[in-house]
């Protein structure tokens, strides 16, 4: 398939991994942070880690929409569900998220909700129509590539007269989450998490394009290269990073050429900033909170949004004590670090919403990199 295929090649990778070899600085450490999601499960996925040499460490970020998402937002959509008479539509890992008491979507539907998984904001556009008499809210999260459909959705439901329909916004902004990451104690002051370069997201860059990166590239002098979601696109990317560190140079580089402009998608901006203005702040899972890093629905289109239309009290819920996803997402620590990590906590039964996606660092090295240590170790001994 074109665009896949190529960028799957064993045999350029191994050419790729040994320009790595030969580039990098035997006396100096590489620490990038991958941003997304998609590029940890990609890393993870496709054993990129065993491509690259020792002196280059790989960070997991807080690019998981369903990772992110604190566990007070979660509880006000269960609270919302239990409505007598209304719909929630929701993307289905959300439907799996635990709150601290072990409750979940997933759990207030099997006790009587009416809780609809579906793959598109359109999907919920359509099930307020079939439902009239039922309020519908579509439980909206994600970065800057989910927040479009969810506009779209709104003008359509203004333009359709559905007094039915409504949305609990949860879209966030990247920007301001690497910005955050840069300035945190845990970098500037008590040197806890190296950072030297970023891998940038390649869906949210289709959207908001490579510009926003310049700000911090150039503030914290850290390089970032935007790079689609396939293994080559990965290490391409982490060989520009390399080159970039080699040659004294913090700049965007955009690897991901085939999807990514400078100015991203207009059209799509446009039609955000007519629906949707800046929250002052808003917590993350993992970072607290963070100003100016999410988005809510403007006053001219409050009649659709679900935080004006029915009771949401701020909640400020821990994580459960023993689950480390806080600091997993801050790049602090890895997912075997965790005690229950594989244990206790697994896909099946996640404890923390870094085992509930795909593109969870923990759910990631569960599927694909928890027996790897054990390999390297007896690898040496032999």
């Amino acid at each position: 398939m074109k665009y896949i295929d190529e960028f799957r090649d064993g045999a350029l990778a191994r050419k790729i991994a040994a320009s790595i070899a030969a580039e990098v600085n035997s006396q100096h450490d590489y620490h990038f942070m991958e941003f997304c999601g998609g590029h940890t499960h990609a890393i993870s996925r496709y054993g990129i880690v065993d491509l690259l040499p020792d002196n280059v460490h790989m960070i997991h970020g807080p690019g998981c929409p369903v990772c992110i998402l604190p566990i007070g937002r979660v509880e006000n959509a269960i609270q919302l569900a239990q409505t007598p008479q209304l719909i929630l539509c929701s993307y289905g890992d959300m439907l799996r998220i635990p709150t601290a008491s072990g409750m979940s979507l997933l759990k207030a539907k099997a006790q009587g909700a009416d809780i609809r998984m579906i793959h598109s904001s359109a999907d919920a556009i359509k099930i307020a129509q079939e439902n009239p008499r039922h309020q519908v809210v579509f439980f909206a999260i994600g970065f800057e590539t989910t927040t479009p459909p969810t506009a779209v959705a709104i003008k359509q439901a203004q333009a359709l007269g559905l007094s039915n329909f409504s949305v609990f916004c949860n879209h966030v902004l990247t920007p301001s989450a690497i910005s955050h990451i840069l300035q945190s104690p845990e970098v500037r002051q008590l040197n806890l998490i190296r950072l030297d370069g970023f891998i940038g997201p390649a869906h949210v860059s289709t959207v908001i394009g490579s510009r926003p990166y310049e700000y911090f590239a150039e503030e914290f002098q850290k390089p970032v290269v935007i790079a689609g979601f396939e293994p080559l696109d990965v290490m391409q990317a982490i060989l520009m990073l390399i080159r970039q560190l080699n040659q004294g140079r913090a700049e965007v580089e955009n690897e991901f050429t085939r999807a990514v402009l400078p100015n991203g998608n207009i059209k799509a901006q446009r039609l955000v900033a007519e629906v949707f203005e800046l929250r002052r702040t808003f917590e993350w899972r993992g970072l607290g909170l963070v100003p100016y890093s999410a988005l809510k629905i403007k006053s001219a289109y409050a009649d659709f949004d679900a935080e004006q239309r029915f009771p949401m009290p701020a909640l400020s819920i821990a994580d459960n004590k023993a689950c480390e996803c806080g600091a997993i997402l801050r790049g602090v620590k890895k997912p075997q670090d965790c005690k229950i990590f594989g244990t206790v906590c697994t896909p099946e039964n996640p404890i923390g919403s870094c085992m509930v996606s795909s593109e969870g660092a923990c759910a990631a090295h569960y599927s694909y990199g928890r027996f790897r240590a054990e390999k390297h170790v007896t690898a040496k001994e032999h």
